[in-house]
């Protein structure tokens, strides 16, 4: 279960503001991938924090509304699917961490990223936590927020090229997905560099 306690040791030694940083998104096939950075107000911590896949919809979008009423700052950064085919989901999606910390109204003096990656070229130092999701309140905070921000993204690509279903799978490579992508081929939102889409390319 998420808690506060690695950001309270931080505040205890004076090391504040504390930003969380996660991503939504390295896996479907289409669509950007989306990162969240957020610093939460220790006085004034949102009710119910957790892994946004341990979430439902519902819960997600109520925290969602919750953390951008209570955060002290909510930062997000986009890389699309043309940046991620250039230079690798992996870079696309630290390249889009960087970006989201350096986002954030208030400028954090350390970062708490999910993974296992500290992105080059943040604002301040940074340290990567395994399934910090699931650990960090300020990292569930920036799942929950970038989770909800791609999954409305992709509601809205659904409305564009409605013969994809992007809004009952965000992208990801189901059975339907694969199989509309076949009887349509890929739309400029796809993610060429996944395979089956290698070679694709219009």
């Amino acid at each position: 279960m998420a808690h506060f306690r690695i950001e309270r040791g931080y505040l205890r030694e004076g090391r504040w503001p504390i930003a969380g940083v996660d991503e939504a998104g390295r896996g479907p096939l289409a669509g950007p991938v989306a990162v969240a950075a957020v610093i939460l107000d220790p006085d004034n911590l949102p009710r119910g924090l957790d892994d946004s896949k341990a979430l439902t919809m519902e819960a997600r979008e109520k925290l969602y509304e919750l953390i951008m009423k209570k955060a002290l700052a909510v930062s997000v950064a986009l890389s699309s699917a043309r940046e991620i085919d250039r230079i690798n989901i992996r870079q696309a999606t630290l390249t889009a961490m960087s970006r989201a910390a350096h986002g954030l109204s208030l400028k954090p003096m350390h970062v708490l990223v999910d993974g296992k990656d500290v992105p080059d070229g943040l604002p301040c130092d940074g340290e990567a936590i395994i399934k910090g999701d699931a650990t960090s309140f300020s990292i569930a905070a920036a799942s929950i927020i970038a989770k909800v921000t791609r999954d409305r993204l992709m509601n809205r690509l659904a409305k564009l090229y409605p013969v994809y279903g992007f809004d009952s799978h965000a992208g990801y490579g189901t059975k339907a997905h694969i199989a509309a992508i076949e009887a349509h081929g890929p739309c400029p939102y796809h993610r060429f560099s996944f395979a089956p889409l290698k070679n694709k390319a219009s």
